[in-house]
């Protein structure tokens, strides 16, 4: 990704209002105070002037005992040049009691360098108008709610983070930081947004396309002991073959009925959890600095795959990138 060559400072607004996610907004602030440190540390100035915005300025209460001071009222004018809209637990309580921001949303949503909705922010996007037609994302728990509400949206329920344009939506709570990432890596390099994530301890960027459910998260999920229990015992033994027959023996029944309750259990067929805990597998692997020369064939062995040309195409299909250039994006520097 090139970086855009901008030599002013890049204005970004959070938008918040009471009951919002603390974490959402701490997140991406988070992101941009430790670019602005790293830039300084390179004797260059700061890139990002970052202020908390609301329908009206003062002390606004998040979800949490925190609260943050809005410094500054949406409005038409003296707009940022970017705008990060927070994600709230009660959603449909705060579209009723904010109708404010849906009318700033649809004001201003083409006026904007970026407008991004982070979880159940996208909410506000998307009773504005401005997602129709187009793909968005938001918290997994409300995905179906957004589907069903707004059906000129194209909801992903599985990714990270979508961009469309000049718009963004994101996953819940810490898919706000892969988001506030991808900013700073647009703006100010990939070096830079390597230094940022390393300094926070969290992977350095996951692409957009990656899933935002974990196999590890689904098996703890199933109420089936017997299930369960065949889950984790698939996550220890990706490097085996794993056909459903024999996975049906162990759990002591017919392939049709192992099959119909594992779907009934999970939420997806047994090969799309097995295939997706052996993506989530080799992706460990090749963020790891431990594995960092371990040739890409190596590490599909390692994970069960047929052959690296299989997982290459399974990376394809998942994460909309090759192992190679997920390996390259996400390795933390030694």
């Amino acid at each position: 990704m090139k970086p855009e060559k901008n030599a002013t400072p890049r204005t970004v607004d959070i938008v918040i209002y009471p009951g919002f996610k603390s974490l959402e907004a701490i997140g991406p602030m988070s992101v941009f105070e430790y670019a602005n440190i790293h830039l300084q540390r390179q004797g260059k100035p700061s890139f990002y002037d970052v202020k908390i915005a609301s329908v009206h300025p003062g002390m606004i209460r998040s979800d949490t005992l925190m609260s943050l001071e809005a410094t500054k009222a949406i409005g038409p004018l003296a707009l940022p040049d970017d705008a990060i809209i927070v994600g709230s637990r009660r959603i449909n309580e705060a579209l009723i009691a904010h109708p404010e921001i849906i009318d700033w949303v649809e004001a201003v949503s083409k006026k904007i360098n970026r407008l991004a909705a982070l979880c159940s922010g996208t909410f506000f996007l998307a009773q504005a108008g401005v997602l129709d037609g187009k793909k968005a994302t938001t918290h997994w728990s409300v995905a179906d709610q957004l589907e069903q509400d707004f059906p000129a949206i194209q909801v992903d329920a599985d990714a990270i983070f979508i961009r469309n344009g000049n718009l963004w939506t994101s996953a819940g709570v810490t898919a706000g930081i892969d988001l506030a990432l991808a900013f700073v890596e647009t703006d100010c390099g990939h070096a830079l947004a390597l230094e940022v994530a390393s300094d926070m301890v969290v992977y350095l960027k996951r692409p957009g396309g990656q899933s935002q459910f974990s196999t590890h998260l689904l098996s703890q999920k199933t109420a089936q002991t017997n299930i369960r229990e065949l889950q984790e015992w698939i996550l220890v033994n990706l490097h085996q073959r794993l056909p459903v027959s024999q996975l049906a023996n162990m759990a002591g029944m017919s392939l049709r009925n192992f099959s119909r309750l594992f779907h009934q259990e999970v939420g997806v067929s047994t090969l799309e959890f097995i295939e997706a805990a052996r993506v989530e597998f080799a992706c460990q692997l090749l963020a790891s600095n431990a594995d960092a020369k371990v040739p890409v064939k190596t590490i599909a062995r390692r994970c069960g795959f047929s052959s690296d040309d299989q997982m290459r195409r399974i990376f394809q299909k998942r994460l909309s990138c090759s192992p190679g250039d997920y390996r390259a994006r996400l390795c933390v520097p030694e």
